[in-house]
């Protein structure tokens, strides 16, 4: 299946479901393995569809891991609904199913969570440290505040 560079369109639905064997599957986000994150990111630098042979390109050299170790990696996030996976002649091809930016959202609300107390404010405090903001970051700050007031 052949897609234009500017379709920003996936196989999946907009509503994190993808249809694997005719079936739909609801995608419950859930915390990924380094490895497993470490392939999402290159799916997430390419314009779909990605291939195991692009994958492999990026990730094996670097990794220095076995086409297998990435295969199997693959299975796992199809397996799990982060990808979308078809056969295209003798390849495979990958979709994201999930937006990199709601994964990193769902893995800082985890981190807030955990380690905060659900708190912004201890979150702020932590990452500071002893450290004092510049005048800029507090304005970007202050500004980021005003507008959470608005909404």
């Amino acid at each position: 299946m052949k897609r234009n560079e500017n379709d920003n369109s996936t196989p999946c639905n907009n509503d994190r479901q993808s249809t694997n064997n005719n079936a739909v599957k609801t995608v419950t986000l859930t915390k990924l393995p380094e490895t497993e994150f470490e392939v999402m990111s290159a799916v997430w630098k390419n314009i779909p569809p990605v291939t195991t042979a692009i994958l492999m390109n990026q990730l094996g050299n670097e990794k220095g891991w076995k086409l297998q170790t990435l295969i199997t990696l693959l299975n796992r996030l199809t397996e799990r609904g982060f990808l979308h996976s078809e056969k295209a002649g003798k390849e495979r091809t990958y979709y994201p199913c999930i937006k990199k930016e709601d994964y990193i959202q769902y893995e800082t609300n985890l981190f807030v969570e955990r380690y905060h107390a659900n708190s912004l404010f201890q979150l702020v405090n932590a990452f500071t440290g002893n450290n004092k903001l510049s005048k800029s970051e507090l304005d970007e700050l202050n500004t980021w505040l005003k507008n959470q007031e608005e909404e």
